[in-house]
């Protein structure tokens, strides 16, 4: 079932990742690993989609990442730096334990990004927490 589907059971990412539009808000799901050039592709398109579009919000859904290294942690601060300084917020969801322990153990913080259990969730934060103008906040917090 899981064919043709980039990164599917735990197989690196390479090439590109679909960043959705969902009103206000953009939804990238990760799956798998991601290679380097994969990552710098995702936030060049978010930065890009957020510039266009004029999004506020992006959700970056963890669920399908098994293992975390330091490279995808600082990818993920480096995405909500940027979306940060686009006057958008991010917020993270569908962490597994084991992912968020090695977060921890890692040192790796985050600074910027929000978290929330579900996909739900983190669109009705992002809904109620909307700027009113599109200046952008990095304050984190767990939503």
């Amino acid at each position: 079932m899981s064919q043709g589907f980039p990164g599917a059971q735990g197989a690196p990412v390479t090439g590109h990742v679909p960043v959705l539009r969902l009103g206000e808000v953009l939804l990238v799901t990760l799956q798998g690993d991601l290679h380097d050039s994969t990552a710098q592709q995702l936030q060049e398109d978010l930065a890009e989609t957020i510039v266009r579009s004029g999004a506020t919000g992006v959700i970056i859904d963890v669920s399908g990442v098994e293992i975390v290294d330091s490279f995808l942690g600082r990818i993920l601060a480096e995405i909500a730096g940027q979306t940060g300084l686009l006057a958008a917020r991010t917020v993270l969801v569908g962490m597994r334990p084991a992912v968020a322990i090695t977060l921890v153990e890692l040192g790796l913080t985050l600074p910027g990004v929000h978290t929330a259990l579900s996909t739900e969730v983190a669109m009705e934060v992002l809904r109620q927490q909307a700027p009113s103008s599109r200046f952008g906040g990095l304050g984190q917090e767990r939503l």
